[in-house]
C-alpha cells in the first residue's frame, strides 16, 4: 500500500451519527471501533468512537473519532490531516519534518491497535496524524 492522505474529523460524542450520515451521502463501507473495544473500562466512554473509517467506491476516505473527555474539542478546529501507509521510514520522516518546527502532541510509538502512530501540529497550526501500519502476518 502506498501512503495515503485524508481528512480526519473530531466530534464531541456524535462521531457514529456523523459517519453514518456521510455513508448515506457518499456510499461505501464504514468500519467503527469503540474505546471499549480497545480496553477502555469506563462505561461513560466505552461506546464512543475511538476510530471510524469510511471508504467509498469513488476512492474517498474519511476518518473520524469522538474526542476523549480529557481532550479539548473546538468546533471549527476539529479536522486533522491523516497520513498512513506501510513505509515506516517515509512516514517517520514526514512526522519528524512536520513536528520539527511545530509541536509533538503524541510521540510516534506503537499503539493498542498494533500500528505505530503519532500526532503533531506543524509550525502553521495544522494538526497531523501519522500512522504506520503494522506488518501483516
Amino acid at each position: 500500500m502506498t501512503s495515503r492522505l485524508n481528512p480526519y474529523f473530531a466530534f464531541k460524542d456524535n462521531a457514529r451519527q456523523a459517519m453514518e450520515f456521510y455513508k448515506e451521502v457518499f456510499g461505501g463501507s464504514l468500519d467503527i471501533n469503540t474505546f471499549g473495544e480497545f480496553g477502555q473500562p469506563d462505561p461513560a466512554v466505552a461506546d464512543r468512537v475511538m476510530h471510524s473509517q469510511l471508504e467509498t467506491d469513488r476512492g474517498f476516505l474519511l476518518m473520524a473519532a469522538d474526542t476523549p473527555p480529557d481532550m479539548e474539542h473546538s468546533p471549527g478546529n476539529n479536522i486533522s490531516v491523516s497520513v498512513s501507509g506501510d513505509d515506516g521510514d517515509e512516514l517517520r520522516g514526514y512526522f519528524d519534518k512536520l513536528s520539527g518546527s511545530g509541536t509533538v502532541t503524541m510521540p510516534m510509538e506503537k499503539q493498542v491497535w498494533g500500528d505505530e502512530f503519532g500526532m503533531c501540529v506543524d509550525q502553521f497550526g495544522i494538526a497531523w496524524l501519522i500512522n504506520i501500519n503494522a506488518p501483516a502476518g
